[in-house]
């Protein structure tokens, strides 16, 4: 039988949320501080981002470079950059994914993309 008539202990499901609220924070944290990087052209454009998706840097080998076709070196850097995204969005679920499952599924928590 659980005492309280079957309630929850209210003071220790407020330390689980608080605990789950520190540790969601530190993911975070660590995703802004983490660097991941994608590619397009074969490594000719390489664009860096943070886990939570700010762009850092942008390298473009000087192959890429053609003053006759600016559109490919643009469709380049945008492919890099979408890449570096999609690294950035694998590495949010990867930390925070099993955070948001302790937070009750993931469905319906502001500011988490899943």
């Amino acid at each position: 039988m659980i005492p309280g008539g079957g309630q929850p202990n209210m003071q220790q499901l407020l330390q689980q949320a608080q605990k789950m609220q520190q540790d969601l924070a530190r993911a975070q944290e660590e995703l802004a501080q983490t660097e991941v990087e994608g590619q397009a052209g074969g490594g000719l454009v390489k664009a860096t981002v943070t886990g939570s998706g700010e762009l850092r840097a942008l390298r473009i080998d000087p192959k890429a470079v053609d003053p006759e076709d600016t559109e490919t070196l643009a469709d380049l850097v945008v492919a890099a950059v979408q890449a570096a995204n999609e690294n950035a969005q694998n590495l949010q679920q990867q930390k925070l994914g099993p955070l948001a499952q302790g937070l009750g599924g993931g469905s319906g928590i502001p500011g988490l993309p899943f």
